[in-house]
Formats: C-alpha cells, structure tokens, sequence
C-alpha cells in the first residue's frame, strides 16, 4: 500500500474503502503549526498520559477513554487535533469520508459504519469522523426518515462496543444537532472557538516563522485578523507570502492588508 504526503486510500482487501490513511509520521507533518486553547492541550495531555498507564487503570478497575468528540466553529483546530493525537499516540490516523459512507440504499449507510468500526477494531488506530453530525444527527425530529434513525441505532452499538487499542474521535460544528444517546458515550468532549488575542499571535508566529518580514507584520496580521478562524489565517498569511515572493521582497503590512481583502473571510463579512 502506497502512503503519500496526503495520504492513501485504504485498500478494498482489508474491508473498507471509505476512509483515507495517515502514517503517524505524515500525522506528524501535518501539526507542525498546532495551536491549541490551553484547556484543550491540558485534555489531550491527560488523555493521552492516561493510555500510558493502561495497566494501573486496569488494575483499579477504571475505564481507559477511548471516544473524543470535538465540537465547534469550522477552521478552529479540530481536524488538526485529531492528526495531533495519532502523531502523539504513534498510530495511524483513518480519516473516514462521509461521501463514501452515506448511501442512497437501504441499510448500506448503517452497514458502512459497521465497517469502520470493525476495522478499527482490528488495526490499531486513530478513527476520525468529521462533520459528525451528519449520520449522528438526534432521532427526535419529526422529519427524520427511519433510514437514519437505523444509522444512529448502529453507531451506538458501535460505539458501546469499540474498545482494543484504537481511539475513536469525532468532530462537528452542530453539536446542538448530535443525538443525546450519541453524546453520553463519548468520555472525553472538547470545546473550539475562533482564536483569542494570544492565540492569534501564537499562530501568526509560527505561519511567519523563517519567512522574511518587516518587523510591524505581525502586529498588523494580529490587528488585521481578530475575528478570523486559524484556518482563515493561515490562507491569508499564505496568500500574503505569494505576494512577498513575486516581489522579491520582505513580508510587509501591506501585503497582510492586500490579501485580507481579496481573500475576504466569511467571519469577517
């Protein structure tokens, strides 16, 4: 099986052809500019401090957390955290593709999810889900076809019965949306939100790091990008080094200013 920088397909021979792999190694790549709130790395620490004392847990009778759910605005980490513990924990990460799973047939959705668990189940893994919401949606609205409702009764079975060496970590945007029954089996919940002042400056740092820039730009990107998402500043930063580099010249505010205003980022419009 090939592995490129973006990952491989997972192979039909091994039961599932809906998901994508990460090597922890190329997991490790992808989180070199990570930033998360402090309460959120305290939470991944102590996770993952946890799975290292497996058998002292085991020995008090304790249960070893092995479910994450990750909820909150689009574009603030949540992805990245995910590629961030399986780089920690050494293991590959399995990034599951809706489109692959979500089927017009009867039964196939739930069947879909059957598999990812069960190969989950037996290679050791990070499991990750995003856009959670859309096969864990709650049960209670009226409009909810039964095909649906069957996916939520699977995922549960599935959920109660995950347990080995791998982790199952799922993300959303609608947390409000995620069947109540879907919630309470998660041990572990983290919350995202835009960046503050300092997570800001954090960031910018890293994107500007070993880039030549004029020593002003990072106090104009941090004035010029509250209220953006990391994932939106990183493009702008990124579309201001373009800038830089056709000029043949120091990063500049006036390059952060340009590619502010032709990216024009949705939270700030």
């Amino acid at each position: 099986m090939s592995k490129s920088s973006t990952g491989s397909r997972l192979p039909r021979a091994k039961g599932i052809d809906m998901a994508t792999f990460y090597s922890h190694k190329e997991c490790a790549k992808k989180v070199k500019r990570i930033v998360l709130p402090s309460r959120n790395r305290q939470i991944v620490e102590e996770f993952i401090t946890i799975l290292g004392m497996k058998e002292k847990f085991e020995h008090y009778d304790v249960p070893i957390p092995n479910k994450v759910v990750m909820y909150g605005p689009p574009g603030t980490g949540k992805t990245l955290t995910a590629f961030y513990m399986a780089k920690r924990l050494e293991l590959p990460l399995i990034l599951v593709r809706l489109d692959a799973i979500i089927h017009s047939h009867l039964g196939e959705t739930a069947s879909n999810v059957r598999k990812i668990f069960d190969y989950a189940k037996a290679s050791p893994c990070v499991l990750f889900l995003d856009e959670f919401d859309a096969i864990a949606r709650t049960r209670e609205n009226n409009d909810e076809v039964k095909e649906m409702s069957r996916v939520v009764n699977t995922l549960l079975q599935c959920l109660d019965e995950f347990e080995g060496e791998s982790i199952f970590a799922a993300a959303t945007n609608l947390e409000a949306e995620l069947d109540n029954a879907i919630w309470r089996r998660f041990d572990t919940k983290m919350t995202y939100s835009l960046p503050d002042e300092v997570g800001r400056s954090e960031y910018i740092s890293l994107l500007l790091d070993g880039f030549e820039h004029q020593e002003q730009v990072k106090q104009r990107a941090s004035e010029r990008l509250s209220g953006c998402s990391y994932a939106d500043m990183e493009q702008i930063i990124l579309k201001a080094k373009r800038k830089a580099i056709i000029e043949d010249s120091p990063l500049c505010p006036a390059h952060i200013d340009d590619a502010f205003a032709e990216y024009n980022p949705k939270s700030m419009s």
